[in-house]
Parts: structure tokens; sequence; C-alpha cells
């Protein structure tokens, strides 16, 4: 992180001379390769952890980057998680990929997200074409693991393909917002969605005189929220950017120029 900063520290220093001008750019030419070396996708133990451990490569990270990246972070956690509890209320549908065990049946699709791998039976799909034959009546694999890895895909496509933000990277807050949506509806169809004997494709929530459990849909909420969140952030971010030029031109401020 220290060298870092005295890269950063050299590059923004006014040049002096002919010579102070050539470091700067040396400077500049260093922190532009460091950044391009920054990783596109976090881990697989910062995103089971839900937590992150502090990395050289923030120093290049905005606020909005770092909320961006944490809430990735949190959402795939979250998904994880929901597949779990999906897979504990619905066993025939792991068994179905012929693992031997949950945990590598939940492995699979985690390995497939976090790689942009498609699952076999979606068929190659991925994000909202895998989302939607995962809820199709055509669909006869592991409907929980096709699921979750459809909702996956369709959120790192939503960011640009990555998992991680920099200073370079680009989020549009349409697309961020199209994926709460997705979100939703997907929740509903997952709770409404039967079978030709009216039974439910997927246990989830439930609610009877005996069981009240909301759990799956107060996880989904989680995700929908701090989407949304960020959408509100980034179109705050593009707009603070249009009046503060508005402002200029409504008081003539002169732009410095040291």
């Amino acid at each position: 992180m220290d060298w870092m900063n005295l890269l950063a520290s050299v590059a923004l220093r006014r040049p002096r001379s002919r010579l102070a001008a050539g470091w700067r750019l040396g400077a500049c030419l260093l922190l532009a390769l460091a950044l391009g070396g920054c990783a596109s996708h976090q881990d697989h133990d910062t995103i089971i952890g839900n937590k992150s451990a502090v990395k050289a490569g923030e120093f290049f990270q905005t606020h909005t980057d770092r909320m961006a990246t944490i809430g990735m972070r949190n959402n795939l956690n979250t998904l994880y998680r929901l597949m779990d509890k999906l897979y504990r209320r619905n066993p025939r549908e792991w068994r179905k990929t012929g693992l031997p065990t949950v945990e590598e049946a939940e492995q699979q699709v985690q390995q497939a997200i976090e790689q942009s791998r498609p699952l076999p039976e979606l068929g190659g799909r991925k994000d909202v074409a895998a989302l939607s034959y995962a809820l199709s009546v055509d669909y006869q694999g592991d409907r929980v693991g096709g699921f979750i890895y459809a909702l996956g895909s369709m959120l790192i496509t939503a960011h640009g393909g990555r998992t991680e933000f920099y200073m370079t990277d680009e989020l549009d807050p349409q697309f961020i917002h199209n994926a709460a949506r997705n979100i939703e509806k997907a929740t509903w169809m997952l709770a409404s969605r039967n079978d030709i004997k009216g039974n439910p494709w997927l246990l989830s929530n439930e609610l009877s005189p005996d069981v009240r459990n909301l759990s799956f849909a107060v996880e989904f909420g989680k995700i929908v929220a701090r989407l949304d969140l960020l959408t509100d952030v980034l179109d705050e971010r593009y707009r603070r950017l249009g009046v503060s030029y508005a402002q200029g031109l409504l008081f003539m401020n002169f732009l410095p120029v040291q």
C-alpha cells in the first residue's frame, strides 16, 4: 500500500522542471500499469466469508467502486445461502446432479458463477436466458442449481461482467436497476409456479397455521435493497457531475489552472 501512495503523490505533484515532468510521467505510467493489473473478480473465500481483507488495489477504488464491490460480495454470499436453504428443502434437486453430497452440488454452482462457466443442463445459457429457462416447464435438470446460477450470472452481467470494481470501470445504473426488478420477478415466480399436480416446483416460503417461514423472501429482499441503493448512488454521482457543471456556468466560475 505504501508504494502506491508514494507513486500517487509523485504523479499528482506539480512538475517544476522537465526532469520533474519526466518523473511524473513515469509515475503515471506505473500507476496505469498497476491499475491495469487489478483483479476483475473476487476470490471464492472472500465471497463465502462475506469479509474482505485489506488489499493494495483498494487505492484505485472510489467510494462507489468499493460499495459496488462489497455489494456484489454480499449478494453472491446471499445467493449461496439461499441455494443451501433451497437444497435442504428440496433434496431431490441436488440429487439430479449425480453428485454424492449437497456440498459438492453447491460447489459446482458456485464455481460456475465465479468462473463464468455455464452449467451443462442449461445448454450454454447465461443470465436472463438461463433464468427464463430454469423457470420454464421444459427444464428438467436441477432447478435449484439452475435458478441460483442464472441469478448469479445475471447479477455479474448487469455489473459489466465483473465482481470487483475500480476507477476505470463504468457501471450502468439502468442495468443494475433492471437486475433488481428481475430478482423481484424471479422471487414471485419461484413462489407461484406449480407442477401439473398443483405442487410447488420448489419449496421456499411457508405460511400455515403452524409455520411462518418467510426467510427466503427476506434474503431476496436484501439483494434487491442493495441493488436499488447502488442504483441511487450511481444516479446521484452522474447527476452531481451535471449539477456541478451547471453551477460553474451559472456563477461564471473560472476553472483553476494550478
